[in-house]
């Protein structure tokens, strides 16, 4: 029995490997980019291609998102040419990282058009998305979010948060205000270790083994930052963009966010230094700066 095509609007970094999955689970997709290039290459690996939002949503009746920016996603959704217009969609499926408050806008806007929005954000990032390994955080109706599954489940782990618009959204802000403190902290110890003389590849071994371990300590270090490659694959804009709605969430909420208010400061501080395009994982550079001392390279 054939499986039922899938749109995907962004087919970039993360979504390109998304679309592969669902391509090798059995899912025809209809790929839009406003980037030429990376439609091109999702049309090589065999995905259909459309000329906008609303063409996917001509001839899907699922369609995903994975894009950068909220109001990207809005504009897409709910713009001219956007996913509201289309013909067929039934189900619109949101993979980026938007906040709660335009999950629910987007839902009420294509409510009204008789579509039912799902918020979906993933966390793992490229690699998670290449081996198929992602967090995915879905809200919405329960027996939509359970009929999505089979092809959620092609990129990653399941995972149903609540009946409400931007349920999946809080969760996903939260999971990223904490990569986002552990990166920073973890730079800034080390960067310490380092100017007091120890081995930066020691250190992580040590953190490693005992209680101040961390994704950025067991991953992020060892994979980007002490081989000084910086391509864990996540741009600093995006970190910062993520820990800014976080705590214009919890401002809503009013729920107070001393610590979080100062790693947004940290973010802030390295998007300005070092640009947008940067890798995350760059943040340690900045500290290096100020503390004159460079952490790993090749290791002793």
């Amino acid at each position: 029995m054939a499986k039922q095509t899938i749109g995907l609007i962004g087919v970039g970094r993360m979504g390109n490997p998304m679309a592969s999955r669902l391509m090798a689970a059995g899912h025809p997709v209809v790929a839009y980019d406003i980037q030429g290039q990376a439609l091109s290459a999702i049309a090589n690996k065999g995905a259909a291609t459309a000329s906008s939002p609303a063409d996917v949503a001509s001839r899907a009746e699922i369609v995903m998102a994975s894009l950068p920016m909220p109001a990207v996603v809005e504009e897409a959704v709910l713009g001219k040419d956007g996913v509201s217009s289309g013909s067929r969609v039934k189900t619109f499926v949101d993979l980026s990282t938007t906040g709660p408050r335009v999950a629910k806008s987007v839902a009420a806007g294509l409510a009204a058009r008789g579509i039912t929005a799902i918020d979906a954000p993933v966390s793992g990032g490229v690699a998670g998305a290449v081996k198929g390994t992602l967090a995915v955080m879905t809200s919405g109706p329960r027996e939509v979010c359970e009929g999505l599954r089979p092809a959620l489940e092609a990129i990653g782990k399941f995972f149903y948060i609540g009946p409400e618009p931007g349920m999946g959204q809080m969760m996903k802000l939260i999971n990223n205000l904490l990569s986002a403190t552990a990166t920073a902290a973890t730079s800034e110890a080390v960067v310490l270790g380092v100017k007091a003389g120890l081995d930066p590849y020691v250190m992580i071994d040590v953190i490693n083994a005992g209680s101040g371990r961390s994704t950025a300590s067991e991953d992020k270090f060892p994979r980007a930052i002490l081989p000084r490659a910086f391509d864990f694959g996540f741009a600093m804009a995006l970190m910062t963009k993520d820990v800014k709605l976080c705590l214009d969430e919890a401002e809503a909420q009013g729920v107070p966010m001393w610590i979080g208010q100062a790693v947004k400061q940290v973010w802030q501080y390295g998007l300005a230094q070092g640009g947008q395009e940067q890798d995350f994982t760059e943040i340690i550079r900045h500290m290096e700066k100020w503390s004159n001392v460079t952490v790993g390279g090749k290791r002793s």
